[in-house]
């Protein structure tokens, strides 16, 4: 998962507000804390089933499509949901202030997943929907929300208030798939996503009756629209809209309606919007030469990310299916279902974040470049890809490989997660120019969407070709040359950062 490291928090300050306390931090950060780990129980118990349920057969309760299709549905949901954390913010920042979006994101993405658990194919889909709009509006918010707690940018605490929250989202997002998963594959896979509602339901209560104990200013809207401009908004979005729905409905009145008109135009707009947004940021007349050579920089960064993505987010897909199919549901005389490979990553993030934190930390002026460590990452998940090739060349004529595989690729893939995404998020910070600070934070999401939109496309000419060996292979291949492409070019990219390192 997309993750971000701190670094340890000096002595500890009187709390903020007074009164009780969470760990020395104010009462607010629990209720976040306790918020983002049942959203997050959601979304990856969710997530843990969704490819596993597209591409069962119909006589085990699933949807039935082949795996490449599946697959495709899993890349481009996944990339949705980064796409709308810019609107999501958007809509925070302009109509609604953080704490009545994060209110409303909870009750969409709670409702979703009750569609999800209703057994019809329209509802699924909805539902689907429902979760990606939630889930892009509360990412957007609920971190702001923390940093709300702390009015102090140089409070001592603040560090160590984004490390408890980050905890929480790994805690939910391991327990998530032993539990819904477990429900899920076992028992019903529309009980399993009902599961998730319930946990986001929590998540929900706990929000709605903490919000007291929140910063005031995080029911402030920092620059709500003009009457004129909500009119030129609800004018536009009228239009999109009807255009979206005579186009679909010509579609569907001819019969040639497939899940492919949908996933086809999202991965390209997934991949065209970043594209936008880097031509007019570069075209804007107003920033200095200094913040356009560090944009230019800042683009082979993007790309390293999106192919990074591209591999990393396919843990939901393609290493499920090889779960599902090609691997050993037992361990040392243990059974388990598939799901359970989905917690590898929480669990290692878990235990080896501090250790790289610190690492970082003691290698002081040895300490790896943002371009190294970005190369590290890359040539990581390539060998991510490595493994798996391997791993898939020896399930070949129907053979279950060791389930030590898998935790093997899941244990590379972390330690290269952590090279490269929590740096992507402190560059992204440092080389945004000064117009353009949110916005940049929000291209480094659509990283991800790129990545995924990429996968999604992939998934969709290949068919189930992207299973084989020679898949891994290229995919691999492709993205560790491109990390060691990224070391040859250092000093160019170096030298378009300009006083940034």
């Amino acid at each position: 998962m997309a993750s971000s490291l701190t670094k340890d928090a000096a002595p500890q300050a009187a709390p903020a507000t007074g009164g009780k306390t969470f760990f020395g931090h104010p009462r607010g950060l629990a209720t976040l804390f306790m918020t983002e780990m049942w959203e997050r129980f959601s979304f990856y118990g969710m997530r843990a089933l969704l490819v596993l349920y597209l591409i069962a057969p119909a006589s085990q309760g699933g949807l039935a499509f082949k795996a490449a299709t599946g697959a495709a549905i899993y890349s481009v949901y996944n990339a949705t949901v980064y796409l709308l954390a810019m609107p999501g913010g958007w809509i925070s920042d302009r109509l609604w202030g953080p704490r009545k979006t994060v209110a409303v994101a909870g009750t969409i993405i709670m409702c979703g997943h009750f569609l999800l658990a209703v057994p019809v194919e329209m509802s699924f889909f909805i539902g689907l929907v429902f979760i990606a709009v939630g889930s892009g509006l509360l990412k957007a918010n609920i971190s702001t929300m923390v940093g709300h707690l702390y009015p102090d940018r140089t409070d001592p605490r603040r560090d160590s208030a984004f490390t408890i929250f980050y905890m929480g989202i790994n805690l939910g997002a391991f327990a998530a798939p032993l539990v819904i998963g477990t429900v899920g594959q076992n028992v019903n896979w529309h009980l399993g996503f009902a599961l998730a509602g319930v946990g986001m339901a929590l998540g929900l209560g706990q929000f709605l009756f903490g919000t007291r104990h929140l910063a005031p200013v995080s029911n402030v809207v920092p620059a709500p629209l003009r009457a004129e401009e909500r009119a030129a908004l609800l004018k536009k979005s009228g239009l999109w809209a009807a255009a979206a729905v005579v186009f679909y409905a010509v579609v569907l009145a001819t019969g040639s309606f497939t899940i492919n008109w949908v996933l086809w135009p999202l991965s390209l707009a997934g991949i065209a919007l970043p594209a936008f947004y880097f031509a007019k940021i570069r075209r804007d007349k107003e920033i200095t030469a200094d913040e356009k050579s560090k944009m230019t920089g800042y683009i082979w960064f993007f790309i390293a990310a999106a192919v990074f993505w591209m591999i990393y987010d396919q843990s939901g897909s393609t290493l499920t299916i090889f779960a599902s199919q090609d691997t050993a549901g037992t361990l040392f005389g243990i059974g388990f279902p598939s799901s359970w490979f989905q917690s590898l990553n929480p669990l290692f993030i878990m235990a080896l974040a501090p250790v790289i934190a610190v690492l970082w930390v003691k290698l002081r002026d040895r300490n790896p470049s943002t371009t190294a460590k970005f190369a590290m990452g890359m040539i990581g998940i390539g060998i991510s890809f490595g493994v798996m090739m391997l791993a898939q060349a020896a399930a070949t004529g129907g053979v279950k490989v060791s389930p030590m595989w898998l935790v093997m690729v899941y244990l590379v893939q972390t330690v290269a997660e952590l090279s490269l995404s929590p740096v992507g998020l402190s560059v992204s910070t440092k080389l945004a120019p000064e117009k353009y600070a949110g916005q940049v934070m929000g291209l480094w999401f659509l990283a991800v969407t790129a990545g995924d939109c990429t996968a999604a496309l992939t998934q969709l000419i290949v068919g189930n070709a992207f299973m084989s060996e020679a898949s891994f292979a290229i995919q691999g291949a492709v993205v560790a040359l491109g990390g060691v492409a990224l070391l040859m070019w250092r000093k160019k990219v170096i030298k378009l950062m300009g006083d940034v390192r």
